[in-house]
This record gives structure tokens, sequence and C-alpha cells, in this order.
């Protein structure tokens, strides 16, 4: 076995922990407040157990399913996530890997890479749109990701901008110029295997956001976009309405935590909802997505395609987000992860434990496909469930 090669996404942590600068690491853990929406995002899904069989079990499974009209090979997907200084190949290491293993990627507008290279590098990628700046402004992000091939958009909303954690946040420059980096080579020299890669690449982070701009715009930096999206007024439903009509391919409204919520999504024509409380970077103390999932399958799962973000470690954690109720996941730390310990394979090496662990999830089960899951293969405690947004 290639001493390369991480049997779990804990092990693949340790990993990012030993060669990230300790800023970059922290910025990847993230979180809010005091953390409870954080830790209740995993948490949870230990709550939930299994009711196996023993025999007659199926000896082939099939994990392939549909995503939002977009054939893939498992219900798994990689998440938009913002600058991804883990590793100089960025969110294109990330969508090979995707590829590679038959699946969609996901592309923030404050990702590191252009979205016309994650495209190539993945034809089934869906464009993240926050709602930032002008609808001009917007519209011209949207029109450079249709042009570049993008198959669909993600609609972030779960962010309240929340500030503060108790464990204290991550010191990071608005760019790197000689001031910051003789401030942070301390912490960088410890870990000379991070900034070897960047080095034979021949570059540095730079912070910047180059979605946010037309191509060949100067790029603006991550925390120069950041505030010019806290200035920007706040969506309403009939903003968000406006924004999915301006595509005319399927559009996901990602941060759903509430049942009233979701049916809002469906009047305003979504194709899909994520199910999340951002990773628990939002308002903490909201419950963990896996927890309010049944209750908004039970009102427009038959209405539209509903994925589950947050908290996904394990093989097993995706087949019990899709038994309650979700078609696919999407996976955020635990794909960046991989990504700082092994580079591309590193995420190749992500999804595929995670294909593992469903698949032996799905054998135990007596379940030839993941399309057969139900919910009475999950034992769910009586008070695990949280109903928000009920009338």
């Amino acid at each position: 076995m290639s001493k390369t090669w991480f049997e779990t996404v804990a092990e693949a942590q340790r990993r990012a922990q030993k060669r990230l600068p300790k800023s970059v690491y922290s910025a990847l853990l993230a979180g809010s407040e005091k953390g409870v929406s954080y830790d209740d995002n995993t948490a949870a899904f230990a709550q939930l157990g299994f009711a196996p069989h023993l025999a007659d079990l199926p000896a082939e499974r099939s994990l392939a399913t549909t995503l939002m009209g977009q054939e893939i090979s498992l219900p798994v997907v990689c998440s938009p996530t913002g600058v991804q200084a883990v590793h100089p190949d960025g969110e294109v290491a990330v969508a090979r890997a995707a590829a590679a293993r038959g699946t969609i990627t996901g592309l923030s507008s404050f990702a590191s890479k252009p979205v016309e290279e994650v495209v190539a590098a993945n034809p089934q990628t869906f464009f993240q749109i926050y709602w930032l700046g002008s609808r001009d402004a917007i519209l011209a992000r949207i029109e450079r990701a249709r042009a570049a091939g993008a198959q669909g958009l993600i609609i972030t909303t779960d962010w309240s901008f929340s500030m503060g954690r108790d464990w204290g946040s991550p010191t990071i420059p608005e760019k790197l110029n000689p001031k910051a980096m003789v401030q942070f080579a301390p912490e960088v020299l410890q870990r000379p295997r991070w900034l070897s890669r960047f080095a034979r690449a021949g570059y540095i982070p730079d912070l910047t956001a180059p979605n946010l701009v037309n191509p060949g715009e100067k790029a603006p930096t991550f925390f120069g976009a950041y505030y010019e999206w806290m200035q920007t007024p706040l969506p309403t439903w009939q903003d968000l309405a406006w924004l999915r009509a301006q595509w005319d391919g399927p559009v996901m409204l990602k941060g759903v935590c509430r049942v009233d919520d979701a049916r809002r999504a469906v009047d305003a024509g979504m194709t899909a909802i994520s199910v999340s409380n951002h990773g628990g970077n939002n308002l903490d103390t909201t419950p963990a997505p896996i927890r309010v999932l049944p209750t908004i399958a039970d009102a427009v799962g038959d209405q539209l395609e509903i994925v589950l973000d947050g908290g996904v470690r394990r093989g097993s954690d995706v087949v019990k987000a899709v038994a309650l109720g979700a078609r696919a996941v999407m996976i955020g730390r635990a794909y960046l992860w991989g990504l700082a310990a092994n580079g591309q394979a590193g995420v190749e090496n992500v999804l595929d434990l995670l294909r593992s662990g469903m698949d032996s999830a799905l054998m135990g089960l007596g379940r030839s496909s993941v399309h057969e899951l139900t919910r009475d293969d999950v034992v769910v405690p009586p008070d695990f469930t949280r109903a928000l947004g009920v009338s």
C-alpha cells in the first residue's frame, strides 16, 4: 500500500494539520462562536444507527444516481469552497479528482482558479453565486459561467457574517506582500512541504477571487470581495426568484434549514435545495442538517431534489442521508483535507473511501442500489429530528 494513501477522512485531516501552516489549517476548520453547530454536524450522524440483515445480501451494489440532470457514479458532490491555499492546483485538482471518480464539482465565486480552467478539468461543474454587488455584476458572473460551460448554478444564502470564535480566528492577510511574508514566515517555515509545493509551481497564493470579475480584469482580494458582500443589501425572495430566472438550466438553493423556506424555494422555481448550515460557519446552535432533513424531505421531497451538506465524513453518513430523504450529499472539509494531504490523488482517495463505505453499508442493509434505501434502514432516536418552520 502506498505511503500516501490514507484509510479514513480522519487520517486525511491529521495529515493536513501536519502539512499546512497553522493559519491555513485553522481557516479550514473555521466554525462559528462556540462551535455548537460545527460539532453537531458530525456528532448527529453518530447518533443514527443501522438495521442490517445477515443473509440474502446482494452480490453487487449500484451507487449511481442523477442530480440536477447530471449522471453521477455516486451520490457525493464536491461542495464549492473559497480560496484554496492548501495546494497550488486548488480547485482544478478537485475538479480533476471529481471527474476521475464520475461526479460533480462545485466552484465558488470566491475560488482561486478561473471557472474556465475548472470546467475544462470537469465539464460537470456547478458554479456558485453569492448575492454580492449589483444585479448587473451578478448577471455578468452568471454569463461568464454559462460561457465557460458550467452545467448548473448554486445560490448560497446560508451566511450571517457571524464574527468571533471562542478558540480564536486565524490571522489571514489580505494579500501576501513583503510585510505579510515576514509576519507569516515562522509558521510557513515550519511546514516546508507546503511551501515547496508552491515553490515548484512557481507562485505563492495571492488570495484573490478571479471569478468575481470579467476575464483579464484585476481580481479583487478575498477580503476586499468579502467586504463588498457585507455591504450588499440582503436578498429578498423576489431577488432569488429573479436570479433563478437568469439561468436556463438547473439551480440549487443552498442553506435551507426550515420547511417554510423549502416551500418558498419550490415557489421560486429552484431545481434543488441544499439542506445546510454552512458547515457550522453560520448562525451557531443551528441544528445539524441531518436533523432537519427528514421533515424537509417530507414536505417538498416530491417537488425538487434535496442535497445534504454538512458533517459527512464516512460512506455510512452518505447512506444515512440518502435513506432519510437526500438525493446526494456535498462534502467540503473532507476533500480539502485530502487535497492538503496529497493533491488530486488525495481528493480521489477521499471519494474512494466514501464509495467503499457506502458499498459496505448497502451490502449490510441488503440493498442493491442507493435508490432502494428507506427510513426503515436507519435507527433514528426519538428526540433526534428537528422540525423548523412547520406551521
